[in-house]
């Protein structure tokens, strides 16, 4: 049975070391301290596969490749979140910057496994930038799922602890609407007023949603204008996507490409796009299956499967055709939220979840 004690203290360790996405000084710091926790709980080596965006551990148990566990160390939380929360445990909940999302599903995992006394055919592959996309990890997780045949994505769980079957496609547009200034007092009719194109285009982007097929649409940051007396010359949109049906992803795509400027002299200039492909439910046909006899086998409560908006790692590798059960971390809440938590009761008994579920794929 996986030590609680020894569990919290491992995630202290992990939490206490911060690891915003793009902060190389510390995601480096943070894949130090995170593979020196592998090779001490499980053995051998860890290798840090440096990239532009930070480094990635990876450790093998050696054998033929099986099952691949993988996780993220970044997090959304900038340096100074740790003086602000630090980690502590009040009323059975784990807190701090990263615990939820997802430091403490690292610490499972790496306890549910030690449990195993072969740890052949294992992997384990923690990106550094899940979070801003997987620009520089997603081809070396790729190969990795590709060579193990099974992904096991350490992502928080659900509602209630909940496994995650099926995920939603997901991506982020720019729009950048190009005005001209002039003096708002003035005269602002020899300006074009970027602001005013820019309420015509989300008008336009929120029709693109279709509720028939779970695509959703979602405008979620302007910014725009210089000061208070200028026709503002620039603004820029970000919208939010996610879809599940098999063609979505193409027609967005083509809709938000053919927008075009409502007013005269204005300029429309579009980055961006749908990064993440949809995780579909066949992705997990085989594999929840074994989640929920381990749990029977294991006497753990029950395992249910649901299916989120969000997008993984776990799109890309079940994209690959690669068979993928998502939702394998903590149970709690406040994902990327100031309030997220852990249930500290149920690290012990996802360990052994993880573990058991690796064992049945050794098996194959």
């Amino acid at each position: 049975m996986p030590d609680l004690d020894l569990m919290l203290a491992d995630l202290a360790t992990l939490v206490n070391v911060e690891s915003p996405s793009r902060d190389l000084d510390a995601l480096a710091r943070s894949a130090a301290t995170l593979s020196a926790l592998i090779e001490q709980r499980l053995g051998g080596s860890a290798t840090l596969i440096e990239s532009a965006a930070g480094p990635h551990v990876h450790w093998s148990g050696g054998g033929v490749p099986k099952v691949l566990v993988l996780g993220h160390h970044d997090t959304v939380f900038p340096i100074g979140s740790l003086a602000a929360r630090p980690f502590t445990v009040v009323d059975g909940r784990a807190m701090g910057p990263g615990v939820f999302d997802m430091k403490a599903g690292i610490v499972q995992a790496i306890h549910g496994i030690a449990e195993l006394v072969d740890r052949s055919g294992v992997e384990i592959l923690i990106s550094a930038d899940e979070e801003t996309g997987s620009l520089h990890s997603r081809a070396f997780i790729e190969e990795r799922a590709l060579a193990c045949g099974a992904v096991l994505v350490l992502e928080p769980s659900a509602d209630g602890g909940a496994l995650k079957t099926a995920r939603k496609g997901t991506g982020t547009f720019e729009l950048l609407v190009h005005g001209r200034a002039a003096h708002a007092g003035l005269e602002p009719e020899k300006g074009v007023n970027a602001v005013i194109e820019a309420a015509h285009q989300i008008l336009n982007v929120i029709t693109f949603a279709d509720t028939t097929t779970g695509t959703t649409v979602t405008p979620t940051m302007v910014v725009a204008g210089t000061a208070d007396n200028v026709v503002p010359a620039l603004a820029t949109i970000t919208v939010d996507v996610r879809v599940e049906a098999a063609g979505e992803k193409e027609r967005i795509e083509a809709a938000m490409a053919g927008l075009l400027p409502q007013l005269a002299d204005s300029r429309l200039e579009l980055r961006g796009g749908i990064n993440r492909p949809p995780m579909p439910a066949s992705a997990s046909a085989w594999l929840f299956p074994i989640a929920e006899q381990v749990a029977t086998d294991l006497g753990l409560p029950a395992v249910k499967g649901v299916g989120v908006g969000g997008g993984s790692d776990g799109n890309f590798t079940a994209a690959r055709g690669v068979a993928t059960l998502d939702g394998l971390g903590a149970v709690g809440g406040g994902a990327h939220a100031d309030h997220e938590f852990v249930i500290v009761a149920t690290m012990p008994d996802r360990a052994r979840l993880v573990g058991g579920i690796v064992a049945a794929l050794q098996q194959r």
